[in-house]
């Protein structure tokens, strides 16, 4: 078993030792400890929200290059240490060692890109209706937002939130998953070490029900942005929208992939792969549902089939290694429960469904495909989370977006076709907030906006400049001469 070391929550510019802590198991070797991890208690998040109410002000009209020059300190040391997080985020989360790097990288370039956006705020100047008097259109910080992120993204999505909050001069409180808070400590302490003044970045790591209801039921806390589940996101609205805080929620998803009978078949099958299985599933941009026209049905599963048996699931640092363990017991459970449910209700297993045996204890989860199911099937309506798609067969390209749209969620869509005139109806059509041509429906860049529609996503979006939305309140101010 690996030494073990505490890592202590960051409020107001201090180290403070938590009033508990939680260990961090690595999900691909079960004797693997990352470390122990500060879990806060309500006077701890009360602490850090009043270091920020306090740092606000100073901070929110502090000069644009300062912030500059901070945002892309944390930027420079991240992608400097991309190698070094990279083995730490595939160690607590379990993606593999490439994926993880990648997603380093990535957190790195959002600090990068929001560094610049420092520079680039703007507003308008414009001639009254009143002659002699004129108007200025500004913005200006929302105040002190509360950040509460998932596990499956444990530096990219904390990256994403916190880099646009500061940026427009906003103080943060973030609490991220408590079942992955390395990454999030090591972001924390990068930043930590850039030049923001106490209390500007606040970081209480531990439990939704203590750390997450402060944070959600402050009077002191402006904004909430929260990324997880629809339940608790659902409460998190409630809960603000009584108390008039601004809220922002990027929840659920359960995204179709089309594949029409005049697709690149070899195209189609990997990104349907890639949509699927990849990050093992863990993304809420992953596609679980797979709509597949008739005349190309039968090649399409007997294609998926065979392109499956070539994934090698295994140790996410290992290298060679394509699909790393599912998070948690917790989640591997629910993985498994859902292709008893499958089976159960009719649907045809193709390949995978069970457990996979590596050199180390974790949990590693055969990635699956389903058949011959039904589109009011549990399979094809509710999100897994995990590394199991299932087909459905339907007549033709109406029929496919008719099915596309039938859910409640409408995070992200894609669709295989060589026809320009079904993708630009698709384009169209699509009840989702991001679309995919001959793409996988997960994987989308840093500086253009993030979010969906329906039961995926409530508020403004997220990413790229479309992040001032949620984080700055506009002000008109009318000048007479």
């Amino acid at each position: 078993m690996a030494d073990s070391k505490r890592f202590d929550n960051y409020i107001n510019g201090q180290w403070v030792a938590g009033a508990d802590y939680c260990t961090n198991i690595n999900p691909s070797d079960l004797s693997d400890v990352i470390g122990e991890y500060a879990k806060a208690d309500a006077a701890q998040v009360n602490a850090a929200i009043e270091a920020a109410r306090a740092a606000f002000p100073a901070w929110s009209t502090s000069g644009i290059q300062a912030r500059h020059d901070a945002l892309d300190k944390v930027g420079s040391e991240i992608l400097a240490r991309r190698e070094e997080l990279g083995q730490l985020l595939a160690r607590e989360e379990g993606k593999t060692l490439p994926e993880a790097i990648g997603e380093v990288t990535r957190a790195g370039n959002i600090f990068k890109f929001f560094a610049g956006e420092c520079l680039r705020l703007s507003g308008d100047y414009l001639p009254s209706v009143r002659p002699g008097v004129n108007v200025e259109v500004t913005r200006e910080a929302l105040g002190v937002v509360g950040l509460i992120t998932p596990w499956n993204f444990p530096i990219a999505i904390p990256a994403w939130k916190i880099a646009p909050a500061l940026a427009y001069g906003n103080c943060v409180v973030i609490k991220p998953a408590e079942l992955v808070p390395g990454c999030a400590w090591a972001l924390a302490d990068i930043i930590s070490r850039a030049g923001f003044p106490a209390g500007v970045f606040n970081l209480v790591m531990g439990s939704g029900r203590v750390v997450g209801e402060v944070l959600v039921n402050s009077p002191k806390v402006d904004g909430i942005s929260f990324t997880g589940s629809v339940g608790v996101g659902r409460q998190i609205a409630v809960n603000c929208v009584a108390r008039q805080a601004k809220v922002q929620l990027e929840m659920g998803g359960k995204n179709p992939q089309v594949i029409l009978d005049d697709a690149d078949l070899k195209q189609a099958v990997e990104l349907a792969v890639q949509s699927a299985f990849y990050s093992t599933g863990q993304r809420c941009t992953a596609s679980s549902r797979l709509i597949v026209t008739a005349g190309i049905h039968d090649k399409f599963v007997a294609a998926m089939a065979e392109r499956m048996q070539s994934i090698k699931v295994g140790h996410a640092l290992k290298a060679g290694t394509d699909i790393g363990p599912v998070v948690s017991e917790a989640q591997l459970n629910q993985d498994l429960k859902y292709i008893d449910i499958g089976q159960s209700e009719g649907a045809r297993l193709v390949s995978g469904g069970g457990l996979v045996t590596c050199d180390t204890e974790g949990y590693f989860l055969a990635p699956t495909l389903f058949a011959d199911s039904e589109a009011s099937m549990r399979i094809s309506r509710e999100e897994i989370f995990g590394p199991v798609a299932n087909v459905v067969r339907v007549a033709d390209y109406e029929a496919a977006l008719a099915m596309a749209n039938d859910t409640e969620f409408g995070l992200s869509a894609g669709i295989a076709t060589t026809s320009l005139k079904y993708a630009n109806h698709f384009k169209r059509h699509s009840q989702a907030g991001m679309v995919m041509v001959n793409l996988p429906t997960a994987g989308v860049d840093y500086h253009v906006p993030f979010g969906g529609r329906k039961g995926s996503s409530y508020g403004s979006r997220e990413q790229g400049r479309y992040a001032q939305e949620f984080y700055t309140v506009v002000k008109t101010s009318y000048i007479g001469s």
